[in-house]
């Protein structure tokens, strides 16, 4: 079992930069990938980075690309996204998720944090 706490987010101005983090604990085996989802409210909710362990796999989904970076600490198995630039449709509730493989889909991930609240006015 792996348990994922959250810490980061809060309110910002467009424009502005926030950050998350996620710290993994538990089975390593089942945290070898690691990142962020969010969901808006009305909205599915969507894949927004994920890192794999040694960083051989990182993907962002288009809406984020250039201005979020995500980046890991293998040895606290801890994932970190830093989000500039932030716009208004970045509100979101946003969710760290682990897997024992990568993928962009959210069947992919059996482990979730509890949410953490991104707000840009």
């Amino acid at each position: 079992h792996v348990q994922l706490v959250e810490s980061g987010g809060g309110s910002v101005q467009a424009g502005g930069s926030l950050g998350l983090a996620c710290a993994a604990s538990g089975d390593t085996y089942s945290s070898v990938c690691m990142g962020w989802f969010r969901q808006a409210p009305g909205k599915e909710r969507e894949g927004v980075s994920f890192i794999s362990r040694r960083g051989s796999f990182i993907y962002y989904a288009d809406s984020v690309k250039d201005r979020f970076t995500i980046s890991r600490d293998s040895g606290k198995n801890t994932v970190f996204l830093l989000m500039n630039s932030l716009k208004p449709e970045d509100t979101a509730v946003y969710y760290c998720a682990a897997a024992g493989s990568c993928g962009i889909d959210s069947r992919t991930y059996n482990h979730w944090g509890h949410g953490t609240q991104v707000t840009v006015s």
